[in-house]
């Protein structure tokens, strides 16, 4: 985003409670015009209120949004959902039963003039062309989550909200589907936002991630920054798949684990803190799959505790003489047994190192 242009979606610590309960609480966030972000996190962190409160079906009980600068929710007023040009689309696609497709991505074009060849443009555009005259019930769940998100984006909406908008499709569907929707929104250059609990959606489709626990933002970034640099444990346990080994610092770059030693370019400090650890200091690294490797000329074995095929790849668990676990990403042309143990060894190329729980505070400087 340049430097000087404001966000175009902007959430200021907003609060949103049901009852005397805070839901969301100190939540804050900014979208780019023609981003794709995306609020990821386990059912029941707030993220679905969230984008309520952005669509002015919640209101907030604290902070501001504001949408093209305009400021559309505070503790003062609430501009109504109906006068936001925001469109929504829902897990359960909410397509009207009586209404015939085209009848449904006209909804919301009602009394313009051009609306008949804005359907047809919409249609096609999400590949549907043909179908206009047909009911939702004689279109498969794909066929009608395209024909729901047609619906929104027809009358050119300001913000694109997106609700779990493929959790009731099977995981084929769904994946296809988020690239085709990505790339749809980047044709139309529309800023969207969507919900989901499901990664590898929010993967596929979004250009920032907001990773959300207990009604708030634990960490906003891009995917690969949060799989390679998650700001705390919950980020990291939360995303991809990885184990925590215990190690100890030594000379400030050094961390010594199980498996070897760690060298990191700069002096190791906790991740989810910044404290700069000396030497002594007890910390718990993050290793993902892809930092263990196979190799059949090391001294260091571990035993295969379970294994998954993955086509190209098994993922290991691995069983070290310690008891820890970790896994391990193997080409499937090395396929062990259960209970045998295969040599391994540690190609971590950015350490990533928490303060141990529990750790007393005067090892860490």
């Amino acid at each position: 985003m340049n430097p000087v242009e404001s966000p175009w979606l902007q959430l200021d610590r907003i609060a949103v409670a049901y009852g005397k309960r805070n839901v969301v609480e100190n939540f804050s966030m900014s979208l780019a015009r023609g981003t794709v972000g995306c609020l990821l996190g386990p059912s029941g962190c707030g993220k679905t209120t969230v984008l309520r409160a952005i669509a002015g079906f919640e209101p907030v009980t604290a902070g501001e949004v504001r949408l093209d600068g305009v400021l559309v929710s505070s503790v003062q007023g609430q501009l109504p959902p109906e006068q936001r040009r925001i469109g929504m689309v829902f897990q359960d696609h909410a397509l009207f039963p009586h209404l015939s497709v085209a009848a449904n991505v006209a909804f919301g074009l009602r009394g313009q003039p051009d609306a008949d060849q804005r359907v047809q443009q919409m249609l096609e555009t999400v590949g549907l062309g043909g179908t206009g005259k047909r009911y939702p019930h004689e279109l498969s769940g794909g066929q009608q989550q395209r024909v729901a998100l047609a619906r929104a984006l027809a009358p050119s909406p300001r913000l694109l909200l997106l609700d779990e908008p493929f959790s009731n499709l099977d995981i084929e569907l769904r994946e296809r589907l988020g690239g085709e929707l990505r790339l749809l929104l980047k044709a139309a250059g529309t800023t969207a936002l969507l919900v989901t609990h499901d990664q590898h959606e929010a993967f596929a489709i979004a250009d920032e991630i907001g990773i959300m626990a207990g009604g708030r933002i634990q960490q906003w970034a891009s995917a690969y920054d949060l799989y390679h640099q998650p700001a705390n444990r919950f980020v990291a346990d939360f995303v991809g798949q990885g184990a925590f080994l215990p190690g100890t610092v030594q000379r400030g770059h050094h961390i010594r684990v199980e498996l070897g030693v760690l060298e990191s370019p700069e002096p190791i400090r906790c991740t989810e803190h910044g404290d700069l650890c000396d030497a002594g200091c007890g910390v718990d690294v993050l290793l993902r799959p892809d930092d263990v490797v196979h190799d059949d000329a090391s001294p260091v074995t571990a035993e295969v505790l379970a294994k998954a095929f993955r086509g190209a790849e098994f993922l290991y668990t691995l069983k070290l003489a310690s008891g820890q676990t970790v896994l391990s990403l193997v080409p499937s042309h090395h396929n062990h047994a259960i209970g045998e143990r295969i040599g391994i060894r540690l190609q971590v190329d950015h350490v990533v190192a928490y303060k141990r729980e529990g750790e007393p505070a005067l090892d860490c400087g």
